[in-house]
Formats: structure tokens, sequence, C-alpha cells
């Protein structure tokens, strides 16, 4: 049997676990994703916290976080790199043309207000046991 990349090395989204509006995104990953091989981890999980020592962190800023073939991305390149794996919206990732400034200053407006808009919840979210075997 051959194994693509992503099966040996599958893409892994790193999210803010208490924010409704990641985990609301998370969600439509799930119901969305093509393959089905993402894996998952909170930014507040110690796997995910081992997970990115192997990256310049002082680079990391607060942000979705996608690690896909040995890249990190981050910001809006991680939101556009991501609905690429997504059915009805991978068609979104044509916008990564769109200048970094631009696409990452729209980025921070949602990500600074998103607790504010979106809510906060008291703990990260649970995985079910269906789906537990594709978090961290």
């Amino acid at each position: 049997m051959n194994r693509t990349d992503d099966q040996i090395h599958p893409p892994i989204v790193l999210f803010d676990g208490v924010c409704n509006l990641c985990n609301t995104a998370v969600q439509l990953i799930l119901k969305y994703e093509k393959e089905k091989v993402i894996r998952f981890g909170t930014l507040q999980n110690l796997a995910s916290r081992e997970l990115l020592k192997t990256f310049d962190t002082q680079q990391i800023h607060n942000s979705v976080l996608l690690i896909e073939n040995g890249m990190l991305y981050q910001k809006s390149d991680a939101a556009l790199k991501i609905a690429r794996h997504l059915r009805f919206y991978r068609h979104f990732y044509f916008l990564i043309h769109l200048p970094r400034w631009l696409r990452d200053s729209v980025y921070r407006l949602i990500a600074r207000n998103r607790y504010r808009w979106f809510g906060k919840r008291e703990q990260c979210m649970i995985p079910t046991p269906e789906i537990e075997h594709r978090f961290l």
C-alpha cells in the first residue's frame, strides 16, 4: 500500500481551545474535510507546546497554526491553507494571492475581537470518542 506524505505526517491544526470561534472552525473542518487526515491540538495542550518547540517560537503569534510538510503557517496563511483541504471552502484559497499585509490585517481584526464577538469557554473542548483519535 502506498502512503501519501499526509498519511505519514498529517497536517496539524493548533487552535485556541477556549475560543468559541476556533472551536466552531474545528467543527467545520471535521465536517467538510475531504481526506479526513488533519489532526488537531489546542494551544493550551502540553503535546502541542512540545510540538511547537521544533519551530522558532519567537515568531509565533496568537493565531491559528497549521503544521504541514514540515512548515509552520499562521494567521491568514494557515486559515487559507486549511481551506484547501475542505469541500466547498477550498475555493477561498485564491485569496492567498492578496498581499499578506492585507489578509493578516483582516485576520488580526477578527483575532483581537474573537472573545468579545463569539465568546469564550471555561475549558477546552473535549473530543467525542468518534474523533478523539484525531486530537493530540
